[in-house]
């Protein structure tokens, strides 16, 4: 075990260290460590932002990768559109916790439409929703097709969507 010097603070630290214990970067003996997990982004930008940004894991200083991009996916993200764990999708997101204007997610805070296991949004479909129109298990709204309400005009908004889209796929 040698000693040497930590890429970031250069304080002296031991070549087989996992932090340095004056400024905490994680493999302080290794010049080229670029942290865990991956990044990429595209050439082609659009106001400063690339087009495409995939990041995952943490970077050389053991902050979190977020990716930031029009297209943005990770595990945190933020985009016009966003596939992410956790993320805000300006205009569409995918993924577990997202906010955004359509989303689909575990936890969807949408402002249009949201669906997922708790959904917001004007409309919203989902086990547990909040929305103008509802369409899940239980919720709150103006109008709501719940297992214990069936509002008229909850359940022609719901029908009319469903005959849309079947059209759609057919």
């Amino acid at each position: 075990m040698a000693l040497t010097t930590c890429r970031e603070c250069g304080a002296e630290v031991s070549d087989q260290a996992r932090t340095c214990l004056r400024c905490g970067v994680p493999q302080p003996a290794n010049p080229a460590w670029s942290g865990t997990g991956f990044e990429w982004k595209s050439a082609r930008t659009y106001g400063g932002f690339p087009l495409v940004h995939i990041a995952f894991g943490k970077d050389s200083r053991g902050k979190w990768r977020v990716a930031k991009g029009v297209i943005a996916i990770g595990q945190f993200g933020l985009g016009l559109i966003t596939v992410a764990q956790f993320g805000v999708g300006l205009v569409f997101g995918f993924g577990q916790f997202l906010i955004g204007g359509f989303v689909l997610a575990q936890f969807a805070g949408a402002l249009v439409v949201g669906v997922g296991q708790i959904a917001t949004g004007y409309a919203a479909v989902g086990q547990v929703v909040l929305a103008y129109y509802g369409l899940g298990q239980i919720g709150l709204g103006e109008f709501l097709w719940t297992m214990t309400r069936r509002d008229g005009e909850a359940v022609q908004f719901f029908l009319s969507w469903w005959g849309y889209l079947k059209q759609l796929i057919i």
